[in-house]
């Protein structure tokens, strides 16, 4: 099976450990620049051009996408052009995109009934106070509307300093959510990773002295855990609302149980590997192998099962 890893570069650490794991399992991986390919459409014939040159990408059996926020359009007009050459795809544009835009995110999980902390998004200065009277605060966090790895997060201890962050954003022509804050969870969050309808591993993490966001690209720590059902059901429910196959699960422990603040579609697992001593690349590799197996038995059946209602139409 000819595994496609859709990754800036095999340097990085998920990537490098997908394509190891993808050989040991006995399969062929393939890293894809999303940045280097070129998009062909003609009618019925779409295809994808590699590094410039006319040289078409090798038949995939399935693509495991790693897109970076920085290359977020680009990565999801490649994953859009598989889906319409048929690629099985582990996490498809749809789920992608909505993961990378935390108000869709939280509008999805809110009519869902999952429970997130109470946020408000606002567009101007003079709205700032209303804002912090329906979260409870300050102290409160801000967050950008896209972001990763604890970009665009900031925490603002009083009305002032929110009024500061948000008249920056606003002369930027961009909008913010300020959140509530949950106090008990202060530095300290639970990621748990979801493969298929599964959650194969869990950490909590906290942050580094002086540091209120947890991320481990922030200096932060993290212990394994064994998630309470509670924990792991939100999970799950969430990783399925987003559409996603493949997912980090970011939850707030509150008095009230879990509280879900982000769900990451290309989601690390370096440090997550390292604390938990569980093969996390192996967990996606197999993962994907059965979900292309899938995809090709329900082509099949649909092959077969056409001229039949055709003829019954």
């Amino acid at each position: 099976m000819i595994v496609g890893i859709l990754s800036r570069s095999h340097r990085l650490y998920t990537t490098g450990r997908l394509v190891e794991s993808a050989g040991r399992a006995g399969h062929e991986a393939r890293v894809i620049n999303p940045l280097l390919c070129s998009l062909v459409l003609s009618r019925g014939q779409p295809g994808i051009f590699y590094r410039g040159t006319d040289r078409a990408l090798p038949d995939l059996d399935v693509v495991v996408p790693r897109i970076g926020a920085s290359v977020t359009a680009q990565g999801l007009a490649v994953v859009r052009q598989l889906e319409l050459m048929k690629v099985p795809l582990v996490n498809d544009a749809r789920g992608i995109a909505r993961s990378r835009d935390k108000l869709r995110s939280l509008q999805l999980l809110t009519r869902a009934g999952i429970d997130i902390p109470k946020t408000v998004l606002v567009s101007h200065p003079a709205q700032v106070h209303r804002a912090l009277e329906i979260v409870g605060g300050p102290p409160v966090v801000l967050k950008v509307v896209e972001g990763t790895q604890g970009i665009g997060v900031i925490l603002a201890e009083t009305e002032q300093a929110a009024q500061t962050v948000m008249e920056t954003f606003a002369s930027l022509g961009k909008n913010i959510l300020i959140q509530e804050f949950i106090e008990e969870s202060e530095g300290r969050d639970v990621r748990a990773l979801v493969v298929g309808r599964r959650v194969v591993a869990a950490m909590r993490r906290q942050a580094r002295l002086g540091e209120f966001r947890s991320n481990v690209h922030r200096g932060g720590t993290g212990a394994v855990v064994d998630l309470p059902e509670a924990y792991a059901r939100a999970a799950l429910r969430a990783t399925e609302v987003m559409g996603l196959q493949l997912a980090g699960v970011d939850m707030l422990e509150s008095r009230g149980g879990p509280k879900i603040i982000e769900i990451n579609s290309s989601p690390g697992f370096e440090g997550l590997e390292r604390w938990s001593g569980i093969d996390i690349a192996a967990a996606i590799i197999d993962y994907a192998s059965s979900f292309a197996r899938r995809a090709v038995r329900r082509r099949s059946v649909r092959r077969a099962a056409g001229p039949v209602a055709a003829k019954g139409s």
